[in-house]
C-alpha cells in the first residue's frame, strides 16, 4: 500500500501537490537575483551517485552536529568537575537520565519529520514536503511543552525512582527545574535539523548545532565560575544553547530552503497521521534506551555517588567519541527514504550495507582513540577511585560493544524510513528489557564494573538480530525475488532471530492495515 500522503506510483503527478523541481545551481542563481526568495523546489540528492559517499557525507556532517549537541553536556560536566564536588557530578548523572528521556522523545519527532519529508521530496512532492515540515514543527512545540512542564511537576517521584537522595537529589532538582521547561526549543531545533538533512543540506544542519555548542562553551565558564552560579549556571547555559539551536535551524529551513509555510487546517489531519505514523513508534522506540539507562543508573546508585559519577562521565564521553555511530540513524534515514520514494530497492539495499561497513570502521577508530587516551580522560575529569576504574574499563574494553549498538541504529533507520516503525520499537524495547535487566542484575553481583559489562553484553544479540531482520524487510525487485527465510540463517542467537522473524509478517500486516506501510 502506498504511503497515504504520496503519489501511488512514480510519474503520476497531482498538480495540487507537486511543484517543478529545481537543481541546486538553478536555486542558487535565483537567490542571487533575489536574495530573499526561497527555493521553489528541492531536488532529491540521494537517488543518484555512490551510496557510500552519501553515507559518509551525511554521517560525517550529522556527527559533527550531533556531537556538538552532546558536547554541550560534556562541557557542562567538565566545568562542573572542576568544582571538585562528587555530589554535583552525581546530580548531573541523574539529571542526564531525565534529559535523555526528553531528548529521545524529540529525536522521535525529528525522525517522523525527516522520514515523511524525505519521502515526499524523493517522489517530487515539494508542496507536500513543505506542509509536512510545518506541521512537524507545530507538533514538536506542543508535545515538548507538555513533556517539559510535566517533568518539572513530577520531578520528586522521578528522582526518587532513580535512587537520588540527599544533596545530590536537591541539586538535580534545581538543574532540571531550570532546564526542562526549555524542551520546546530543543524539539524545534532537532525537528528542523532533520528537515535540513531531508533537503540534502547536512552542512547547514551541522552548523546550527555547532553554533549552539560554541555558545555553550563560551557562556559556561562565565556563568559557572565568573558569576559563581555553579550547577544553576550550567542549566542556564543549556537553555541558551537550545534557544540558539532553534533559531539557527528555523532560519535554514524557512529562509534558505522555503520549506516552512502556513499550516492548512483542512490538511492537518492527514499530515498528522503521516508524521505520527512514524514519530509515535520512533518515540516509543527511543524511550526504550533511556529506560534501560535508568535501570543501569538505579543499579549503579547502590554503589554510591562515585560509581554514579563514573557512569555519568561514560554517558557523556560515549556520544562524543561515537558521534559517527549515533549520527547514523538520522543520517541514513533520508538516503533510504528518498530512494524508497523513488522506487530504487537496489540503492536501498546498498545504502544499508554501506552503513554497516561505515559503522564498523567508525567504532574501531574511536575505540583505538579511547584506549590510548584513557589516562588523559581520567585526569581531565578529575576521576578517582571507582570513578576512574569505570572510565578505564569502558575506554579499554567495553567501547567495542558500540558496534552492536550501531548495527541496531542502522536497522532502526531502515525500519522507520521504509514503513516498518513497529519493528524498531520491538528491537529497542527488547534490548532495553531482555537485553539489559537480566544482564545488569547479574553483573551487579560482581560490583559496579559488572554493571557495565552486563550492559554491553546485552546489546550483542539484539544488534545482530535487528540487522538480519532489516535485510529481510527491505523492498525487493519484482524479478528474481529470493525465497523467504534464507536471509535469517546465522549461527548463534537463533532464539532472538527466530522470534524477530516470526514478528515480521504480523507486524507488516498490522502496519498496512493502519496506513503505516
Amino acid at each position: 500500500m502506498p504511503h497515504p500522503t504520496l503519489p501511488a506510483a512514480p510519474g503520476r503527478r497531482d498538480p495540487a501537490r507537486h511543484e517543478p523541481m529545481t537543481t541546486n545551481k538553478e536555486a542558487g542563481r535565483a537567490r542571487m537575483r533575489d536574495p530573499g526568495a526561497p527555493m521553489a523546489g528541492v531536488a532529491p540528492r540521494f537517488v543518484t551517485g555512490p551510496t557510500m559517499h552519501h553515507v559518509v557525507v551525511m554521517a560525517g556532517t550529522g556527527a559533527i552536529g550531533l556531537v556538538a549537541v552532546f558536547a554541550v553536556d560534556l562541557v557542562n560536566l567538565f566545568y562542573i568537575s572542576r568544582l571538585g564536588d562528587r555530589a554535583i557530578a552525581a546530580a548531573v548523572g541523574f539529571a542526564g537520565v531525565v534529559g535523555f528521556f526528553q531528548i529521545s522523545l524529540t529525536i522521535g519527532l525529528a525522525i517522523g519529520a525527516s522520514a515523511t519529508v524525505s519521502r515526499a521530496l524523493g517522489a517530487g512532492a515539494v508542496a507536500e514536503a513543505r506542509h509536512l515540515a510545518s506541521v512537524s514543527t507545530l507538533l514538536s512545540v506542543i508535545l515538548c511543552a507538555v513533556i517539559g512542564l510535566g517533568t518539572v511537576a513530577l520531578l520528586g517521584p522521578i528522582l526518587d525512582l532513580l535512587g537520588a537522595s540527599g544533596e545530590t537529589r536537591r541539586l538535580a532538582t534545581s538543574f532540571l527545574t531550570i532546564s526542562a521547561p526549555s524542551l520546546p526549543l530543543m524539539g524545534v531545533g532537532m525537528c528542523l535539523s532533520g528537515v535540513l538533512r531531508s533537503a540534502g543540506d547536512p552542512r547547514r544542519a551541522m552548523n546550527t548545532t555547532l553554533l549552539a555548542a560554541v555558545a555553550t562553551a563560551a557562556v559556561d565558564p562565565v556563568l559557572i565560575f565568573g558569576l559563581g552560579l555553579g550547577l544553576e549556571g550550567a542549566a542556564i547555559s543549556l537553555v541558551i544553547s537550545r534557544l540558539i539551536l532553534a533559531g539557527a535551524a528555523w532560519h535554514g529551513v524557512a529562509r534558505r530552503h522555503g520549506l516552512l509555510g502556513k499550516v492548512v487546517p483542512g490538511r492537518l489531519g492527514s499530515d498528522l497521521r503521516a508524521i505520527l505514523g512514524v514519530a509515535l513508534p520512533a518515540m516509543a522506540t527511543n524511550i526504550a534506551t533511556p529506560v534501560g539507562a535508568a535501570y543501569v543508573t538505579y543499579s549503579m546508585a547502590t554503589f554510591g555517588p562515585e560509581a554514579v559519577a563514573g557512569l555519568a562521565t561514560i554517558d557523556r564521553i560515549s556520544p562524543v567519541a561515537f558521534g559517527l555511530v549515533y549520527a547514523l540513524s538520522g543520517a541514513v534515514g533520508p538516503i533510504l527514504a528518498q530512494n524508497h520514494g523513488a522506487h530504487r530497492p537496489d540503492r536501498v539495499r546498498r545504502t544499508l550495507r554501506d552503513s554497516l561497513v561505515f559503522a564498523l570502521a567508525a567504532v574501531c577508530g574511536a575505540w583505538v582513540v579511547l584506549a590510548l587516551g584513557q589516562g588523559l580522560i581520567v585526569r581531565a575529569f578529575s576521576a578517582e577511585g571507582i570513578t576512574a576504574e569505570l572510565v578505564r574499563l569502558f575506554c579499554s574494553v567495553l567501547a567495542f560493544s558500540f558496534m552492536f549498538t550501531g548495527s541496531l541504529f542502522v536497522a532502526n533507520a531502515a525500519f522507520n524510513n521504509l514503513g516498518h516503525p513497529l519493528l524498531s520499537t520491538l528491537f529497542n524495547w527488547g534490548r532495553a528489557t531482555l537485553g539489559t535487566i537480566p544482564f545488569v542484575t547479574l553483573g551487579a553481583r560482581f560490583g559496579p564494573e559488572g554493571v557495565l559489562v552486563g550492559q554491553a553484553l546485552g546489546s550483542v544479540a539484539f544488534g545482530i538480530a535487528a540487522v538480519i531482520v532489516a535485510f529481510r524487510v527491505l523492498p525487493r525487485p519484482e524479478v528474481a525475488e529470493p525465497r523467504p527465510g534464507h536471509t535469517l540463517c546465522f549461527p548463534g542467537g537463533t532464539g532472538v532471530v527466530a522470534l524477530a522473524a516470526m514478528a515480521v509478517r504480523p507486524l507488516r500486516r498490522w502496519e498496512h492495515r493502519s496506513g503505516n506501510g
